[in-house]
């Protein structure tokens, strides 16, 4: 398999965190052509940090992304991302939302038209186009969010948390579609995720980070025939295994705090001897 996507020892220091760890330290993970692979780990281990550094949208401390050999330093016109907060512009309808991607790489407004209804057609929005994002549910936003995404003819699909900021029964039919979308187009895609069923169902390799500073844990592979059920006792035995993981890593970060606390606690007392 052809390896599109390298994250080399990625580490990211935000600025005035004297006494904080570095949100991730050192990540490093492959991803190839047509994969869905999904970043789970603890809350605050920095998996929208490393999403936004893949998008361009953030620079790595040290280290570095390759998108096909060459080093990503701003974003890529064929690495495209659905965001948890939809990202909406609410002045602009459905169609004009979809297009404008589109718009940015200067496509004609006949093409870019056919285009955006095309992929809105895809997403289950047809007659949606006028539209605007006031007028539309959660799930429609997001399905507009994957539109606009798609539209772009990206090679990579990046999503931060992409369901949950909508209805468990919308987002359980959303990611039956998304698996589609992934089966019939070929892309790529990278979901950041803390549902670990959800990674489970959608994913061929799943990235476990630690508790921060994030670093790779694990990466576990899904070889589970799609549709994929829960119940199934592969399905729920993977679960178990990342759940484990994970488990571990609350403990450990859990006894990381308490230290921390006691060293604060004898930073001050020596403070008050002084």
């Amino acid at each position: 398999m052809t390896r599109q996507l390298e994250v080399v020892n990625v580490t990211k220091t935000f600025e005035n965190s004297f006494e904080n760890p570095p949100a991730l330290e050192d990540v490093t993970f492959d991803v190839h052509e047509c994969d869905f692979v999904c970043v789970v780990g603890p809350s605050g281990c920095g998996k929208s940090t490393l999403l936004k550094i893949v998008a361009g949208l953030d620079k790595p401390t040290s280290g570095e992304v390759k998108f096909r050999g060459s080093t990503l330093l701003e974003p890529h016109p064929k690495i495209s991302m659905v965001f948890q907060s939809f990202a909406l512009f609410p002045w602009r309808t459905v169609l004009r939302n979809v297009e404008y991607g589109l718009e940015v790489q200067g496509i004609a407004s006949d093409r870019r038209r056919k285009i955006a209804v095309e992929f809105l057609d895809l997403v289950g929005l047809k007659g949606c186009e006028n539209l605007y994002p006031k007028q539309l549910s959660g799930g429609m936003k997001q399905r507009v969010g994957i539109a606009r995404a798609l539209a772009v003819d990206p090679e990579i699909i990046l999503m931060d948390e992409a369901f949950s900021a909508i209805d468990e029964f919308t987002a359980e039919t959303l990611r039956e579609e998304v698996s589609e979308i992934h089966e019939e187009t070929d892309k790529t895609f990278l979901l950041v995720t803390h549902n670990l069923p959800e990674a489970i169902e959608l994913a061929d390799r799943i990235v476990v980070l630690t508790a921060r500073p994030g670093r790779v844990k694990s990466i576990v592979d899904v070889n589970l025939d799609r549709p994929r059920n829960k119940t199934d006792s592969d399905f729920v035995q993977i679960h178990k295994e990342i759940f484990y993981l994970l488990k571990e890593e609350l403990k450990n970060s859990i006894v990381r705090h308490k230290i921390s606390e006691l060293r604060e606690f004898q930073r001050l007392h020596d403070m008050e001897e002084q």
